[in-house]
């Protein structure tokens, strides 16, 4: 009986049984899926634009049964987070003057919904599953916010540097001469 002859090396992915390879992140979704996706689900229905490696779509959602409907925009492009828009009502002029918390933008009011840096939404997931309930829950905080004028859905405020904590080593003391 031969003995099979073993290789100290892994094997490489094209030389791999096929059950073997594996990737490491999942594939990003194309624009062609997301735009399927938000079609199909009742949740966001509404209407939208395919177009090469961008979509755009419009609807309607309350955050409760109690709410006022808001219409909303999504500009998504491949390979780039989506954007939320609130189209109307107008955030700032419900505000009544103050400043909207937790927009990157005021008019049109673009959403705060996730922190980037800390890669809460990728490529590979659905819109229509992260985006659009996170666009709910961010109207519910605005609104319980018109009421309070205290923001109550956490997170970092868009424009801000996050605080560090520095030590006091090295540190200048600008008040002393």
């Amino acid at each position: 009986m031969a003995r099979r002859a073993r290789t100290p090396f892994a094997p490489t992915p094209s030389s791999a049984p096929r059950e073997i390879v594996r990737h490491d992140r999942p594939r990003p979704l194309t624009a062609a899926q997301q735009f399927a996706s938000l079609r199909n689900n009742p949740i966001c229905d509404g209407t939208g634009q395919l177009r090469a490696g961008r979509l755009v779509w419009r609807y309607s959602a309350s955050p409760t049964p109690l709410s006022r409907a808001y219409r909303l925009r999504i500009d998504y492009r491949q390979d780039d987070v989506p954007q939320v828009f609130v189209e109307d009502p107008d955030l700032v002029s419900l505000a009544e003057g103050r400043r909207l918390p937790h927009v990157y933008q005021q008019r049109p009011a673009r959403l705060c919904l996730y922190l980037p840096r800390a890669r809460e939404w990728s490529g590979w997931m659905r819109i229509d599953q992260t985006v659009v309930p996170w666009t709910a829950l961010w109207l519910f905080y605005f609104e319980e916010w018109l009421d309070s004028d205290e923001w109550k859905g956490g997170g970092e405020h868009p424009g801000r540097a996050p605080r560090r904590r520095r030590s006091g080593v090295g540190r200048r003391h600008l008040d002393k001469p």
